[in-house]
């Protein structure tokens, strides 16, 4: 069984790349051993984090990591919030699950990452680990310069953020540059709500940080594959990237990291309220509707419909590929976080070990309508130049943003299983 799988992910990876070329601007002029080599970059890479067993064990002590920072941060919503951030409540309880609460015991955990994130950056910590793994793209893809380094920033901040740290350069960016600086952005998701991802669904996986981060470096060549595949006539800038010191001290790094940790958070569970809110909006709307294959229509049943066939070129057998495409459709139409969410309360018997991970994997990545919309704004405000060339980009970048995360996805049910 899992070798037709395998057969079927193969061709899957296969069809990702001929779903790009409609929107090549010149077929002809595209290098497919750059092509060759960036799909078996991602094999590689997959290969080695999860297979290799001293990396492997290596990056399994990160989830120790997730484990400590989760403590931590309970620490803190317990002293502020008291029973309701995790503090031992004042009465008997007769519901455990009921004391859960989301935004004051899981997701706080953005703040405090997002200002070690910060100190990191300050102590010089992060461009080193940057830089290196740019180094690599460059030798292998001949990507570089300020598009290479904000690439590879993505794995640990946000798809804004990482333009931040090459700004001086976007104006000069070529357009293919700047359109794999969105498709990375989108493909990806920020350092931050990598350690909520991990912490949501460490019941589902095992190693769940370590799955992720594995995730988000496979999407570096995935990205500069499908950006290429999209322009591959425009040449790079010769610029390098230089990007200058954010902070000035540790504590100014403390402070303001938190800030912008804060105004996740408080985004996170904004954008939550709403969209769960239309979400039901829609439901209460289509169950009007004559009922479908015995039961009722929900949006989650529709979009399941409609992103079955990905989840199916993915690998996932057809009879899984309805819930696993739900999963998808909801992270594209909505964002990913709610995707996850219904992930989570799938309950790990739903899916097999094989789709489950799969999904987490294309699930892995701010590929939606609104993070295109944040993109165009965030990037305009620093380039304002640009923006005719973002509005044009956009959903070049959203359709390869998400062709690379589905191939991931193909790659690692290949590789893992």
């Amino acid at each position: 069984m899992d070798a037709l799988l395998d057969l079927q992910a193969l061709a899957g990876i296969a069809a990702f790349i001929a779903l790009a070329l409609p929107f090549s601007s010149r077929i002809a002029s595209i290098r497919w051993r750059l092509v060759a080599v960036a799909v078996a970059l991602q094999f590689a890479i997959c290969f080695v984090l999860l297979r290799v067993p001293p990396i492997s064990a290596a990056l399994s002590s990160l989830n120790r990591l997730v484990a400590a920072l989760s403590d931590a941060t309970r620490q803190g919503t317990a002293f502020v919030f008291g029973y309701a951030g995790g503090a031992p409540p004042p009465f008997v309880i007769t519901r455990p699950a009921a004391l859960a609460v989301f935004a004051f015991q899981v997701i706080p955990i953005i703040l405090v990452v997002s200002a070690l994130s910060a100190v990191l950056w300050y102590w010089r910590v992060l461009p080193v680990v940057i830089r290196g793994i740019a180094w690599i793209f460059e030798r292998t893809l001949g990507t570089r310069g300020p598009a290479g380094f904000a690439v590879t920033a993505n794995v640990f901040v946000g798809q804004v953020e990482a333009p931040l740290l090459v700004r001086p350069y976007i104006a000069r960016m070529t357009r293919y540059e700047l359109l794999l600086l969105m498709t990375a952005g989108m493909a990806m998701i920020a350092g931050s709500m990598m350690v909520v991802y991990a912490a949501m669904l460490a019941s589902h996986f095992d190693n769940m940080l370590s799955q992720l981060l594995t995730k988000s470096l496979m999407s570096i060549p995935a990205s500069i594959l499908f950006a290429y595949l999209m322009l591959p006539d425009d040449a790079q800038s010769a610029d390098h990237a230089e990007p200058g010191r954010i902070y000035t001290s540790t504590m100014d790094a403390v402070t303001r990291g938190t800030a912008d940790g804060l105004h996740i958070w408080l985004n996170v569970i904004a954008i939550l309220i709403v969209l769960i809110a239309l979400v039901a909006l829609v439901n209460m709307g289509v169950a009007a509707l004559p009922d479908v294959g015995g039961a009722p229509l929900s949006l989650e049943r529709i979009v399941g419909w409609l992103f079955a066939p990905l989840a199916w070129l993915m690998g996932i057998p057809w009879s899984e590929a309805p819930q696993a495409g739900s999963l998808l459709g909801i992270k594209t139409v909505l964002n990913e976080f709610l995707a996850y969410l219904k992930l989570a309360e799938l309950g790990r018997g739903a899916l097999s070990d094989r789709t489950r991970l799969i999904a987490i994997y294309a699930l892995c990545g701010f590929a939606n309508f609104a993070s295109m919309g944040i993109q165009i704004s965030g990037i305009a405000a620093m380039a304002p130049e640009r923006r005719a060339d973002l509005n044009e980009l956009a959903l070049r970048s959203l359709v390869g943003a998400t062709l690379a995360s589905c191939m991931t996805g193909a790659i690692v049910g290949i590789v893992a299983f």
